[in-house]
């Protein structure tokens, strides 16, 4: 496509994507700065541990938690490696097919979901849902799920069997 053939944004258009390229940019630096100050873990660390600890047994494949936590196979990898040193997380064979690996929080790293979970929680409050009407709300929620839907379609919405729990988000 040329630039004579491009359809460029309007006004309105290029006030919402600079908009959300703000919130692209801005909030993940944010979650991480205070999950790291109160907590001494990455926003995606953090990620990792709550998709475990939401799941059944406290136990994904690895594939699936990697989906969970919006990152790659070799990321989750090295993240899980550093949680393994702490003693938060493990890996094993998945006995039903050995040709994959689960990783699974341990009691350790229960409880430091558990402690981590307030803070994070609240700065998410005060980040995302106080600035926002209960309207504004839904219309982030149901804007983010149509923008997914392009980005990644049939993507994560429910395919990951990942619970609902107070320890996240």
């Amino acid at each position: 496509m040329s630039a004579d053939d491009t359809p460029w944004l309007d006004a309105e258009e290029q006030e919402t994507w600079t908009a959300l390229v703000g919130l692209m940019t801005q909030l993940p630096g944010a979650l991480d700065t205070q999950l790291q100050r109160d907590a001494g873990i990455s926003h995606f660390e953090y990620q990792v541990l709550a998709g475990l600890s939401m799941s059944p047994g406290r136990t994904l494949r690895m594939s699936v938690l990697a989906d969970f936590a919006v990152g790659s196979l070799s990321r989750l990898s090295h993240t899980v490696k550093r949680l393994e040193r702490q003693g938060w997380v493990r890996r094993t064979t998945d006995p039903g097919d050995g040709r994959c690996t689960l990783a699974v929080l341990t009691d350790s790293g229960w409880d430091k979901v558990v402690a981590t979970a307030p803070g994070h929680v609240a700065e998410v409050r005060r980040l995302v849902f106080g600035p926002l009407t209960k309207a504004q709300q839904r219309n982030l929620r149901e804007a983010g799920r149509r923008v997914n839907e392009a980005v990644r379609p049939g993507g994560m919405a429910g395919a990951t069997g990942i619970g609902e729990s107070a320890i996240a988000p």
